[in-house]
């Protein structure tokens, strides 16, 4: 549906959807002539009806343009232009997500007329829409001010930031126009997760445009999302994990993610969740009950604590920024005893109690999790190589612990028969052996020998890259998150329930990317397959923007996530040369 152009944007004959996220404007520009407009920090704000655009259509990040019209997005301030149409009608949103129940003086929007402009307050943002002749612009904001001042913006300037924008995003002009679109593409996903505030502070990254309501920033997936950014806006990184530091308790719990929302959408939310835990019958749709403070996003995740060190030891390496270490140490001190009090018996390796709380949260995993190793390896050698100037004990523990634990997880986790080591379990209990793309976290932080993370690479290339399994039923496709599909039915719920579904074998770029790396960095080759076969699925299916996951039998997640930007990162940091190569048997 979709062609890689040799510039690296898109064409088609009939339009498809466009994801917008610029710092703070949101949107899906449907094909059938509406968008729908958001703001961060605020939540939805209306929908705008207008007659379609002609097309051929050329799609780039943030942009179409087509023979007479199209939309361009400013990078500057929350407006966007809609050229080549008429208005046809403007519909303010009643709440600002779905679970917002407002109160009789605030849930009508305050409309007002001035010529050309429409103008509509509601009690958490405002909507100002102006068409004159063909032009639609559309402005949102906190506040009548805010909006006001990006409808300032004139058409042209909208044109040539929109323009600006793309050029920005191409960082990998020399690629065939398949990877070319890809890293385009993926650098806009990371790029357009930096959120500002209405007074242009850094607001968090986002995870993607579903992330908006209530506004909020993750650990793990901030993780990979900044990868790309440690060169492209390494003071982005910085903000993100001084945002991040306020959620890590003094234990050293902490949450998925933090929340970031504007007065009234807080406001909204906490009385949601109030209600929600005191009624929890008169709810239809669950809600995560793990909300134990106001700035939690899902209290508790056992990941989140270990990617916070990740974090800051990944920033210091690009930047030799040493200042947020001394800033965060006493937290990164928490981290690591809560880490190490983790731990059975006669060992290091930290158990998971039986929840569904870490990146595979629709699987109840518990006890030695391979995934969760990996990052603990990871963080503890951080630790040692941080803390060695101005914490010798805790490094040396830290450091201790790493080494005892690439012991244990050899002797404890290896599944000679895959090639791989076991997902999650307790040994002579239950294991689920299958092999799953997310304990490359092994590999990535060193917690396994060179020659059984390169065993282990082979083992994902044999059977979960979909061109080299042909007992999936469904051709190539991808490269599948975890294969056979879990053993334990009891252990899944919503949506991984089903085989080949979200965590229970659907394509995830982010890991594709991770994938593609450790085949890099182990000399392994044949890394584009993963780099690019899910690309070519989007391209397939008309999905602009880098998606979160999919698979054949059920579809995509959300467009723009930023995380997906991880196959771009690596393209970007080996070069074209390594990205192509042929595999190395």
């Amino acid at each position: 549906m979709l062609k890689p152009l040799a510039d690296g944007q898109l064409s088609c004959e009939k339009p498809v959807l466009l994801p917008v996220m610029a710092p703070r404007l949101q949107a899906d520009v449907h094909p059938d002539g509406y968008a729908d407009l958001a703001l961060w920090g605020a939540g939805n704000l209306g929908r705008v009806r207008f007659s379609a655009i002609s097309g051929p259509f050329t799609y780039g990040p943030n942009r179409i343009v087509a023979e007479h019209g199209g939309v361009f997005v400013a990078q500057s301030l929350p407006v966007m232009l809609i050229s080549g149409v008429r208005l046809l009608g403007i519909y303010p949103a009643r709440r600002c997500a779905w679970w917002h129940e407002p109160d009789g003086q605030s849930a009508r929007a305050r409309g007002s007329r001035n010529h050309h402009r429409q103008t509509f307050e509601m009690g958490w943002g405002v909507l100002i829409v102006e068409a004159v002749g063909s032009d639609l612009r559309i402005a949102v904001g906190a506040s009548r001010d805010e909006a006001e001042k990006a409808l300032d913006i004139a058409s042209e300037a909208i044109i040539a930031q929109a323009a600006e924008y793309v050029t920005r995003c191409d960082l990998m002009p020399a690629a065939d126009p398949l990877m070319r679109g890809m890293v385009s593409q993926g650098i806009h996903a990371a790029l357009s997760s930096i959120r500002r505030d209405e007074n242009g502070a850094f607001a968090g990254l986002a995870a993607g445009q579903a992330y908006s309501a209530p506004a909020r920033t993750y650990y793990r997936d901030g993780y990979w999302t900044m990868q790309p950014l440690l060169t492209l806006a390494p003071e982005a990184v910085r903000d993100e994990i001084r945002l991040l530091a306020k959620g890590v308790q003094p234990d050293g719990e902490a949450p998925s993610g933090v929340i970031l929302t504007g007065p009234a959408q807080r406001e909204a939310w906490q009385r949601f969740v109030a209600d929600s835990k005191a009624n929890p019958k008169t709810h239809k749709r669950a809600v995560p009950e793990y909300h134990n403070r106001p700035q939690d996003w899902w209290s508790d995740h056992f990941d989140s604590p270990l990617f916070f060190i990740l974090f800051i030891d990944d920033y210091v390496d690009a930047t030799n920024d040493l200042a947020e270490v001394q800033l965060h140490w006493p937290i990164v001190r928490a981290i690591t005893d809560r880490y190490l009090s983790l731990a059975g018996p006669d060992s290091v390796l930290p158990v998971k109690p039986r929840n569904d709380r870490d990146w595979a949260d629709n699987v109840y995993r518990e006890g030695l999790v391979s995934y969760d190793l990996g990052l603990f390896v990871g963080a503890m050698d951080a630790v040692a190589r941080l803390g060695e100037g101005h914490d010798p004990a805790l490094a040396e523990r830290a450091g201790k612990a790493a080494n005892l634990a690439r012991q244990e997880i050899e002797a404890k986790l290896f599944v000679p028969a895959t090639g791989g080591y076991f997902d999650y379990g307790t040994p002579d209990v239950f294991v689920e052996d299958h092999l799953a793309l997310d304990s490359l976290t092994l590999s990535r932080f060193g917690a396994i020998s060179r020659p059984k993370a390169v065993g282990m690479l082979r083992a994902f290339e044999t059977r979960l890259e979909t061109r080299n399994n042909q007992e999936q039923p469904y051709g190539s496709w991808g490269v599948m998150c975890a294969y056979p599909p879990f053993k334990r039915p009891s252990d899944l719920r919503s949506k991984t329930a089903f085989p080949y579904r979200y965590h229970n074998g659907s394509d995830w770029p982010y890991w594709d990317g991770a994938y593609a790396e450790e085949r890099l960095r182990h000399g392994l080759g044949g890394a584009r397959y993963a780099l690019t076969r899910w690309w070519e699925t989007c391209l397939d299916n008309g999905w602009i923007g880098a998606v979160e996951y999919f698979s054949p039998p059920y579809g995509r997640g959300s467009l723009l996530q930023g995380w997906s930007a991880m196959p771009a990162a690596v393209v970007l940091k080996y070069g074209l040369d390594a990205a192509n190569a042929e595999p190395i048997s």
